[in-house]
């Protein structure tokens, strides 16, 4: 798997300066340790209140430096990729922001971790500093086991910790309200993939359709895996682990995790599963989604709950400096805004059905033919496109087919209004806009003066002007524009043969200038039509078989 980095040896340092340099203000600093020793605290930290240090192994930013800041941590000390930092880094740590309020380390239940951290604690004891130490083991994977691991839920203990030191209170009082809060939180998480650690070779235990439920932030093997399904489905099987290790009654935060790599669409999507399952309705505070606690590139989300008291409230959603925080919302449902109606006018209360045989005839034969060439133009499009311009057209043609009896036939001005109206919804892409901008400056136009061939020639400009295409530039507007000129006599037929000159014309184009097909290169143009002007061409041979 490729990352982006220089020397393995140097990804943590490098991105913590990265950090460094673009935080606000300056509001961060290192030790001059750096880099052998870690540490990443306050800039304007003056000891005057009791420190709050945390930290473990880099690749879970933006935890831990990414949360220092006025209202979390004070410092945070970092290790290597997954790797503990050592027992002198956090003795440094501490020495550097333990005042005479003293320091709480907040460690997450690993072996490393609590050996590193704890040894710490007992020298800077012996040193006189007055240190208190809360470990966080929220992760629920492992039914039974003796040592749950710590995870994301630490970081409602980062910020409940912070809000309650940064008010003055006293050490005890500072870890009292962490050491509850650490026992009140549950997490779960679940991912489609391992993690890739830059510099290693590696290899994903995860088959193509399989997924796994309770891996750790390390890429540690879950509690079991599950097949691919949809995401409703796996956050009603993690809802079903989480809720019987919740206490009854009483409301929740909840945080939704992004493990490295979900994408920001798909995050809201399980944002949506977990607020609509019978867990959300626990829930009460809202944290994220967001990548707040990740494991380097790991595709998978993890949901942490703690139950709320009018403390933990207050703690949660205070505002704090660090914008790795996600400020927390209160849960509410979707508002919903009436959409403006359509006024009077070509389509609005004067837009009734009305009915003309001839104008039937033509759309119908119209949109009949296209939908014939679907598979046509889909070809013709694969060659110079993404193969769609067939069936893009056919589902315009059959939208305008399915409304025919709708449609205000004897009224041609409103006729066009309505056809630019549902190709514009139905049509999707820039052809459906395109021609929804035609027929609707059409429209106007004709509304205006009742001369159809002006009218179209006035929704071509209009087209053009907004789509920014011309003649010979390899579109539609190739077969389209000879067309219109040559109808303005009033003869459908040299219409018909302008327009088929005009699509013919673009096999010769070696170079579109607009469209999907200006990717692509003059050896896959060459002798191949564009689809929309060939699209163009038919329509117009249509027009003159029934004029």
């Amino acid at each position: 798997m490729k990352h982006f980095f220089n020397r393995r040896e140097n990804i943590v340092t490098e991105a913590l300066d990265g950090l460094l340099l673009t935080s606000s203000n300056g509001r961060l600093a290192r030790l001059d340790s750096f880099p052998d020793i870690k540490v990443i605290l306050r800039a304007d930290w003056d000891k005057s209140k009791v420190a709050i240090i945390s930290g473990g192994g880099a690749g879970h930013e933006p935890s831990h430096a990414g949360f220092v800041g006025k209202g979390m941590l004070t410092a945070a000390v970092s290790g290597e990729i997954f790797a503990s930092p050592s027992v002198d880094a956090v003795l440094t740590a501490i020495r550097a922001v333990a005042g005479p309020k003293g320091a709480l380390l907040i460690v997450k239940n690993y072996t490393g971790d609590r050996l590193n951290f704890g040894l710490a604690a007992e020298k800077a004891r012996a040193e006189g500093f007055d240190v208190e130490m809360v470990i966080v083991a929220d992760d629920i994977a492992i039914p039974g086991i003796n040592q749950p691991r710590g995870v994301a839920g630490t970081l409602f203990v980062h910020k409940i910790a912070g809000h309650h030191a940064e008010r003055g209170e006293d050490l005890k009082t500072v870890a009292a309200h962490a050491a509850a809060a650490a026992g009140d939180i549950v997490s779960l998480g679940m991912s489609l993939s391992t993690c890739s650690v830059p510099g290693q070779a590696h290899e994903d235990r995860l088959g193509a359709g399989e997924g796994e439920l309770g891996l750790g932030i390390h890429g540690e093997p879950g509690v079991e895996r599950i097949a691919l399904q949809p995401v409703t489905d796996i956050v009603a099987t993690m809802a079903a682990r989480l809720s019987p290790t919740l206490r009854e009654g009483g409301s929740h935060a909840l945080l939704i995790n992004n493990l490295g790599a979900v994408p920001p669409l798909e995050m809201t999507v399980i944002a949506n599963a977990v607020l609509s399952s019978p867990l959300g309705r626990r829930v009460r505070l809202i944290i994220g989604p967001a990548p707040m606690m990740t494991a380097l590139n790991m595709n998978g989300f993890s949901l942490s709950l703690i139950r709320l008291d009018a403390e933990r409230e207050a703690a949660l959603t205070a505002a704090v400096e660090p914008h790795a925080w996600m400020p927390a919302v209160e849960r509410h449902e979707i508002r919903i805004v009436a959409a403006p109606r359509t006024s009077a006018g070509l389509n609005g209360a004067n837009g009734k059905a009305g009915e003309n045989d001839r104008n039937r005839r033509l759309i119908t034969a119209l949109c009949e033919h296209l939908i014939s060439q679907e598979s046509e133009l889909n070809r013709l499009d694969g060659r110079v496109g993404d193969g769609d311009t067939g069936s893009t057209v056919a589902s315009g043609a059959r939208s305008v087919l399915a409304r025919l009896d709708t449609l205000p036939l004897d009224r041609p001005a409103a006729t066009l209004a309505s056809l630019g109206d549902i190709l514009g919804t139905s049509m999707g892409g820039s052809s459906g806009v395109l021609l929804s901008i035609f027929f609707t400056a059409a429209a106007k136009a004709m509304a205006d003066k009742a001369d159809i061939s002006a009218a179209l020639l006035a929704g071509l400009d209009r087209m053009t002007f907004y789509g920014g295409a011309g003649v010979g530039d390899r579109t539609m507007v190739d077969a389209l524009s000879p067309a219109l000129q040559a109808l303005a006599s009033g003869d459908v037929a040299a219409a018909a043969r302008a327009a088929a000159a005009g699509a013919e014309s673009t096999k010769t184009m070696m170079k579109a200038k607009a469209g999907r097909a200006s990717y692509v290169g003059e050896r896959d143009l060459a002798g191949v039509a564009d689809p929309g002007a060939v699209a163009v061409a038919g329509a117009f041979g249509v027009a003159a078989s029934l004029a």
